[in-house]
């Protein structure tokens, strides 16, 4: 039996301590080491392409004729999988870091910013991250009792198919 939309909390978990990771290492000035290790980065990259492009195909080739099989599907995945699974498209997407670096200068300065102050950035930017995460999840979880003709459930699978396949291609493409 699937636990319905917390199936998804680990993932989310996940991928919001990335954002905070990304957020601390631009705060710390990493941005300018991870500019060394452009290899680690492009490795991740192509992690998540493949994963991505796994995924799609298992979505386009899906026999679930009803959401609640794709629900009970998620919920047979395993929380430890799904936060990896987030910590992966989190970590694979250091433009996160370059948002941050980016955005930040023209906040605070970052050469003031004491040990409370990036506490306080953080803990306002995971508040945010959780509100509109959670919003969303919330939307999907009463979106789903729309998706339980099977004709829908296999058009709704492959146009997200060729939609994880176009992000894997575009990722792939800014090499």
């Amino acid at each position: 039996m699937t636990r319905g939309w917390r199936d998804v909390l680990p993932f989310l978990a996940a991928m919001w301590l990335g954002e905070l990771v990304w957020l601390g290492m631009a705060i710390a000035g990493i941005s300018a080491i991870a500019g060394q290790y452009e290899w680690a980065f492009q490795l991740i990259k192509w992690a998540g392409v493949a994963y991505l492009l796994y995924l799609a195909w298992q979505m386009w080739r899906s026999t679930d004729t009803a959401v609640a099989d794709s629900a009970e599907a998620l919920a047979q995945t395993g929380g430890v999988k799904m936060f990896f699974a987030g910590l992966l498209v989190t970590f694979g997407n250091p433009k996160i870091m370059v948002f941050y670096v980016a955005l930040l200068p023209t906040l605070f300065d970052i050469t003031q910013l004491s040990i409370y102050g990036w506490a306080s950035l953080s803990l306002v930017t995971l508040l945010i991250m959780v509100t509109i995460d959670l919003c969303y999840v919330v939307l999907a979880s009463r979106a789903r009792v729309l998706f339980t003709h099977e004709d829908l459930v296999k058009r709704v699978n492959r146009t997200c198919a060729g939609m994880m396949a176009a992000a894997a291609t575009l990722i792939a493409a800014r090499s």
